[in-house]
């Protein structure tokens, strides 16, 4: 029997333990797939005949729903109530991930994923949020939360290994198979063992929420679509006059409306301004550096799956190291230089990634630049959190920290998308230099396999990947740079600013 709960504070539920394995367990599924799926991106391209630029839709068709919709989905747990939302959110995420794992045509995929985004929008603000309803303030919800910043910053390295796993053991399908039975299982469990929230009444902003939306995949779209067929293609130019004014409408409609999904306000702070700037620009970076990576590592040094998930834990490692020393003096030192600090290691990092050829081996040519790419990430992440909340008033600071995450979503897939552009350019560039030394140094099987696949055999092909590869680094790096720069010119912090951050170090969500 739950005891009789009273105004504004939570019910105890009847076994702790389990409700927060249950609201872990969700938080850990949604983390880890952003992640899993990497690693298999190889054998899903064989499997379904992607090209390398359409293969980039893979991550951004789940981030793009996932941090369009992410606010929306924090509001429907508010008005609807917390765990009626969030068994809504797992049960698509859930279906969404049987439909992927079942695909047999490209398109099937690509909207399964955007489902799975959709689903993933939906369960994930509001697992966090169940925790302040299922455990009462003070030691037993501290712990809850750290449980829970701990499964959101371990799930990536757990999706890795996974991801790796399943499909050198198994079956590239069974990256999104996993997620059925857990799904399931934390479906059935919900009801019995996490309390219902109380309903607060508020209006939808589902205006600003599609328009946002489709205006930013509308945006993405463009720039993949140049990298394939040109800048003068006529739905190059469609997609990106259908974002500007999808992006335009939803900048008037969020100005107007009474309970917008993205309260403008929220950038009326110049140190929340540019903690936005500082994570579009770095999750820009980030995104297109483990999707390449991943495709260096597997199809051009031939690792396994295991062995490519392997390759990048010591990225995780460097994370977790810089933003355990960041948590630690942040409040002693503030943010600026820790945002300072990492986003020059994020640019030399990216930078040394420039240089990268079929040539390069892991130690030589991946490892180092990882760990600096890594340990600057992880200076920013607990920075960025803490900064993006520090001054807001508490009803406002899920919106805050919620934007922040919405951020990193639509700033990797838009991210992802420019880098795929200049691998395009570059990757055709390139091949039309290798193809002449194909006809002339190659044997008869090669030259057959060329005019049967139109796909470049090794060692030229892999002259193509790493030349396109390295050549997308070049505006990841121009992002690090505008990161970094941002850091110097917009953040001020005053001794207010330290004093709000110490007072707000707490659970730091993924």
């Amino acid at each position: 029997m739950l005891q009789e709960q009273k105004p504004g504070v939570a019910r105890r539920a009847a076994h702790p333990g389990i409700a927060l394995t249950v609201i872990a367990a969700c938080q850990l599924m949604v983390v880890l797939d952003a992640t899993i799926v990497n690693i298999a991106l190889p054998h899903i391209q064989d499997a379904l005949q992607f090209s390398t630029t359409d293969l980039t839709w893979v991550v951004s068709a789940y981030t793009l729903t996932f941090g369009g919709l992410l606010l929306l989905g924090g509001r429907a747990g508010d008005i609807l109530g917390r765990r009626r939302v969030f068994m809504t959110g797992i049960l698509l995420f859930t279906f969404a991930s049987l439909l992927g794992g079942l695909a047999q045509e490209p398109w099937q995929l690509l909207a399964a994923r955007a489902l799975q985004g959709m689903g993933g929008a939906i369960a994930s603000p509001t697992s966090l949020a169940l925790i302040t309803t299922t455990f009462p303030e003070g030691p037993e919800r501290n712990r809850a939360f750290a449980v829970f910043a701990a499964v959101s910053a371990g799930g990536g390295a757990i999706g890795l290994l996974t991801g790796g796993m399943l499909t050198e053991w198994l079956d590239w399908r069974w990256v999104l198979f996993v997620n059925v039975p857990i799904g399931v299982l934390i479906a059935v469990l919900a009801p019995r063992f996490i309390n219902e929230s109380e309903r607060h009444p508020g209006r939808f902003d589902i205006a600003g929420a599609l328009t946002s939306t489709v205006g930013m995949a509308s945006l993405v779209y463009g720039f993949i679509r140049a990298a394939e067929d040109g800048w003068r293609d006529s739905l190059t130019i469609g997609s990106f006059t259908t974002a500007v004014v999808l992006l335009v409408a939803f900048g008037f409609i969020e100005s107007r409306a009474k309970e917008p999904i993205t309260p403008l306000r929220m950038f009326a702070d110049r140190n929340r301004s540019g903690t936005y700037v500082i994570m579009l620009s770095l999750a820009a970076a980030m995104f297109g550096m483990f999707f390449y990576i991943v495709l260096f590592v597997q199809n051009v040094l031939g690792y396994s799956p295991i062995a490519a998930g392997v390759a990048f834990l010591p990225v995780t490692v460097a994370i977790a190291i810089g933003a355990g020393l960041s948590q630690r003096f942040l409040p002693v030192l503030g943010p600026k230089p820790f945002m300072l600090v990492g986003a020059t290691l994020v640019a030399l990092g990216l930078g040394w990634l420039t240089f990268i050829s079929p040539d390069s081996s892991y130690l030589s040519g991946v490892l180092g630049p990882m760990l600096l790419f890594g340990f600057g990430m992880g200076l920013n992440f607990v920075t960025l959190t803490l900064t993006a909340v520090s001054g807001v008033a508490p009803h406002e600071a899920g919106a805050a920290s919620g934007l922040l995450n919405a951020m990193q979503q639509v700033g990797g897939s838009l991210g992802l998308s420019i880098l795929t552009t200049i691998f395009g350019t570059a990757s055709r560039n390139e091949a039309e230099k290798q193809v002449p030394d194909l006809m002339a140094n190659g044997t008869a099987e090669q030259k057959a396999e060329f005019a049967r696949t139109h796909q470049l055999p090794a060692p030229w092909g892999h002259e193509v990947l790493a030349h396109g590869i390295s050549t997308a680094f070049i505006p990841a790096v121009a992002m690090a740079v505008l990161a970094l720069v941002t850091a110097t010119v917009v953040i001020r912090v005053r001794k207010s600013d330290l004093e709000a951050l110490a007072g707000t170090a707490g659970p730091a969500g993924g």
